[in-house]
């Protein structure tokens, strides 16, 4: 019976020590799991924009193709130049003539201005005039009564005076018309701003029939041809900004407290797992849509009426910057699997 129980108790130890390796395996992929968080739940990203033209027109020009990778400053497409051409031209001769027209007209306000000038000094003549014929009468008068001079020459000189009077009104009056005849040319420079303005905003959209791109990218969503006629502000296609690439990774929130940007991390893609690539944590998501529960329709909370007794952990979007991306591989909305090390960035922070 002794040697039933040391046979049995031996048979025991190959379980007891597979059991233990379990354990210490088990123990082992949590803290990996703990201190190098991984996900499938990622996929490949870059910035895109909606290419649109400023302006309207017939595009006559489209040298790239749908997916074609573009460099930074390479034609995009030709819109028909001619109508701002036409535009520009036409703005450029009604500035000549506007010129042409405050140069004669600026002729007739010298004019004006030598004639107010002329009837200025017809004035000081004719009040030089009218004094001294007031100074005449004044001294004429009382030779009057000593009978140095006759009444007759008294009359003279009192009708000489209010003549010169007389002729000082006049001119005067000449003086006025003169003055307010006198126009401008301010009303013509202000309307000469107005064609420089027009000017320039003729060169620009004869600038903008010429659409280039304004980085590095692919083309994709091509779908017109020569012929179209593009309208301003709607997109022709979609371009990729190839410059970064990233990955969204969405982590589980338990994960999250070792996760910051700078965090250090390898990610690959799906569609070839051999090649890893390194990359850093750019920024971590502060919000997603809830799937249940407390979602407010019409001003009250809706609350789901069964209890999940399971509670899974809400997953938030990690965004990796990769360094150095083959560009051949990297697709927006590729698969991919991020690896983080959060200890790794700590000691190259030390």
């Amino acid at each position: 019976m002794t040697t039933n129980t040391k046979t049995s108790r031996i048979k025991k130890i190959p379980v007891i020590v597979l059991a233990l390796l379990t354990v210490l395996l088990l123990l082992f992929v949590i803290w990996r799991l703990d201190t190098a968080p991984r996900t499938d739940d990622a996929y490949a990203y870059a910035d895109t924009i909606n290419v649109v033209p400023e302006v309207s027109g017939k595009i006559i020009d489209l040298p790239i193709h749908d997916n074609q990778a573009v460099k930074q400053g390479e034609l995009l497409f030709q819109i028909d130049p001619r109508p701002y051409e036409d535009a520009l031209n036409r703005a450029r001769a009604n500035l000549e003539s506007l010129d042409k027209q405050i140069e004669l007209t600026q002729r007739t306000v010298n004019a004006q201005q030598y004639n107010a000038s002329a009837v200025k000094a017809a004035v000081e003549r004719a009040r030089a005039a009218a004094n001294q014929a007031t100074d005449t009468l004044h001294r004429m008068e009382p030779l009057l009564s000593q009978g140095y001079v006759s009444a007759e020459e008294v009359d003279q000189a009192k009708t000489a005076q209010r003549a010169t009077q007389a002729e000082l009104n006049t001119a005067l009056l000449q003086a006025q018309q003169a003055a307010a005849a006198v126009s401008g040319v301010d009303a013509l420079v202000a309307q000469r701003a107005v064609a420089q303005a027009e000017i320039a905003i003729a060169e620009v959209n004869l600038e903008f029939t010429t659409v280039r791109a304004p980085f590095d990218g692919r083309v994709v969503s091509l779908k017109t041809s020569v012929g179209q006629f593009a309208s301003a502000l709607k997109p022709v296609f979609t371009l990729i900004d190839t410059r970064h690439w990233y990955v969204i990774a969405n982590f589980r929130e338990t994960q999250l407290k070792n996760i910051h940007p700078g965090t250090s991390c390898t990610v690959y893609l799906m569609s070839n797992s051999h090649e890893q690539f390194q990359g850093k944590v750019d920024s971590i998501g502060y919000g997603v849509l809830p799937n249940d529960g407390g979602l407010v329709l019409e001003g009250l909370p809706r609350v789901q009426r069964t209890i999940n007794w399971v509670r899974v952990s809400q997953r938030f979007p990690v965004k990796i910057l990769v360094e150095h991306p083959n560009p051949d591989l990297f697709r927006i909305g590729a698969s991919a699997v991020a690896v983080l090390q959060p200890d790794r960035s700590s000691n190259n922070q030390k």
